[in-house]
């Protein structure tokens, strides 16, 4: 039975006993459930670890467009829920946390965003997939950092585009495809926080180190780096790379896989401008807990749910970018 409280909080706050095997009755449950782990690899190491599936914000919409499961539980923050529900309405869709949002889908309200397309018309519009099912709503074809720049090229040259909310990654995108869109002034809170500073000071520490950064860092962190990409193109780079040591500016959730992938190489996580802290944590993500996720497979909720309307108008987007990523093999 759910009750109230937990409700009022967003997630099952049910004890749960110290003496089992979180990792075990979890895996247990999900065979019962005929349910599947998806996680994002900013979450904990000790998540993913116990996951079906890790990627990024392509590879897990793709999964979930293809998962046979009946219950899918999403590991990571809200938006990546409601995608996952958007893509499979007739499933039901699990997210550990509601209270786990994301700072860059929360800097473009739906209806401020609707109210720009508007004063724009002519327009296509782009929107990251780091936005609310509502703000999908109203966006011709969703991108990832995965597949951004290859979508961009993909329309006419000439084509008038917006593209929202992340002004870092649309500033990155203009600078490579010598595009001109026009940019909503969003951010992540997450890549916005990188020195620059003390990355040249890690360089000077480790001058042989490769530096690789996520497309939504600032224009300044981004020229400093060696390589820029989605989580999973550094993951690759990382793997397939003959150095032995990279500084890495993003979410420091990936250091997990990188370093299981290559044991025998150094990541060292890119510090925030806070002076207190030697690497830079989604506290969004880090709302994901075992505990969190063994209730929720438990008492399958809290489930995500999305209106109708907003998601018929919302997978239309989703589809096109999916339709797109496969044409161009992505």
């Amino acid at each position: 039975m759910i009750e109230k409280d937990w409700i009022d909080k967003g997630y099952i706050d049910a004890p749960v006993d110290k003496n089992i095997d979180l990792k075990s009755e979890i895996r247990k449950l999900c065979k019962e459930k005929n349910a599947v782990i998806m996680a994002h690899y900013y979450t904990e190491g000790v998540i993913q670890d116990v996951a079906d599936f890790v990627g990024d914000s392509l590879a897990l919409a793709q999964k979930a467009a293809t998962t046979e499961a009946d219950i899918i539980v999403m590991c990571g923050v809200h938006f990546m829920g409601e995608t996952n529900k958007i893509l499979c309405p007739n499933k039901k869709v699990l997210v550990p946390d509601l209270n786990a949002t994301c700072s860059l889908a929360e800097s473009c309200p739906a209806d401020k965003f609707e109210k720009f397309v508007k004063e724009h018309p002519g327009y296509t519009v782009i929107s990251y997939v780091n936005t609310t099912a509502a703000t999908k709503a109203v966006t011709d074809v969703v991108v990832t950092s995965s597949n951004a720049r290859q979508i961009v090229e993909s329309l006419p040259k000439d084509e008038k585009i917006i593209f929202g909310p992340d002004q870092n990654l649309g500033n990155y995108i203009n600078s490579i495809t010598g595009r001109n869109m026009l940019l909503w002034n969003g951010a992540c809170h997450i890549h916005e926080k990188f020195s620059v500073e003390k990355i040249i000071e890690l360089k000077k520490l480790h001058p042989e180190a490769k530096v690789l950064a996520h497309p939504e860092c600032k224009g300044a962190v981004l020229k400093l780096a060696d390589v820029v990409g989605s989580t999973a193109a550094l993951l690759k780079y990382a793997v397939n790379s003959e150095e032995k040591e990279f500084i890495v500016a993003t979410e420091s959730g990936i250091l997990h896989e990188m370093k299981k992938s290559c044991p025998n190489k150094n990541f060292i996580p890119a510090p925030p401008n806070d002076s207190t802290c030697a690497c830079n944590e989604c506290n969004y993500m880090r709302m994901i807990t075992l505990e969190k996720l063994y209730n929720t497979l438990k008492y399958e909720w809290p489930e995500i749910i999305v209106d109708e309307e907003v998601a018929i108008k919302a997978v239309k987007p989703i589809h096109k970018m999916l339709e797109i990523s496969e044409k161009l093999g992505l």
